[in-house]
């Protein structure tokens, strides 16, 4: 009997295993696309060499993205970035560098299809919120446009994110924020749910004709730990471009992203 049941045993074993992997792979895919109906925790460990002495900086973004299902055709797409300094930038005993900075919220509308070409893409209002305070933000409101728009297939996600921000309030002694972000991104997920990428998250200042283009290139890898999804990422960073006393060299980021598949 034993004999009869085993190779059904093995089969159905066999059979969850790959449905596993495969979910493990879809999960690692929709990662890539920003406007996913997913939602996700990612916590951002970043290092970078600044200033004219290389002093290290490190710092820590929480990028919680909650989607909302508005009805059958709509999402509203939730992404907020929250900067936490961990360390001053420049030898200083002033502690209050430490701490949260300007929160940056994302809501993008997004079709919850892809177009007929197989194109994803989402539209909204970006905002920024001074809670960085006088050592660690700009003390200003800010508001604009942002969009997003990429394709997946066959492994591959490619496309880009952008947005503007102008302030309209905060401390009239502080400069005015007038600056537009750019990210391109390309990556490939591996059927073990692998993922490979290089992406840039390119900033200009439109007050100072300066841009600020650092170059992430790196792999992720999706692992479930007692049923929860979770994925490691670990990537070099290379600063092709930053104002002057700003990040310059290699940088590194390893990175901790939570999943909640709805």
């Amino acid at each position: 009997m034993k004999n009869h049941l085993w190779p059904f045993l093995s089969a159905a074993i066999l059979g969850a295993a790959m449905a596993g992997a495969e979910e493990d792979a879809d999960l690692a895919q929709q990662l890539q696309n920003p406007v996913a109906d997913l939602i996700s925790l990612p916590i951002q460990f970043n290092g970078d060499r600044v200033g004219p002495d290389d002093t290290w900086r490190s710092f820590v973004n929480v990028q919680p993205v909650i989607p909302f299902n508005l009805n059958d055709d709509l999402n509203l797409i939730s992404r907020t970035i929250l900067p936490i300094n961990t360390r001053e930038p420049f030898v200083t005993t002033d502690d209050e560098i430490e701490g949260l900075g300007d929160i940056v919220q994302s809501l993008f509308f997004s079709p919850s299809a892809p177009t007929a070409s197989g194109w994803i893409w989402g539209v909204g209002p970006v905002f920024l919120l001074p809670t960085g305070g006088e050592t660690r933000g700009a003390e200003k409101w800010g508001i604009g446009p942002t969009a997003v728009a990429l394709k997946q297939q066959n492994g591959f996600t490619y496309g880009a994110l952008a947005n503007h921000i102008w302030s309209f309030a905060g401390e009239s002694d502080r400069d005015d924020v007038n600056a537009s972000f750019f990210q391109p991104f390309l990556s490939y997920s591996l059927p073990s749910a692998t993922t490979f990428f290089v992406n840039s998250e390119s900033t200009y200042d439109w007050r100072e004709n300066q841009w600020t283009v650092p170059i992430n290139f790196g792999a992720k890898q999706l692992v479930p730990i007692g049923g929860q999804p979770v994925q490691f990422g670990l990537s070099a960073r290379y600063w092709a471009e930053a104002p002057e006393n700003g990040p310059d060299g290699w940088g590194a980021r390893f990175e901790v992203t939570f999943l909640f598949p709805r």
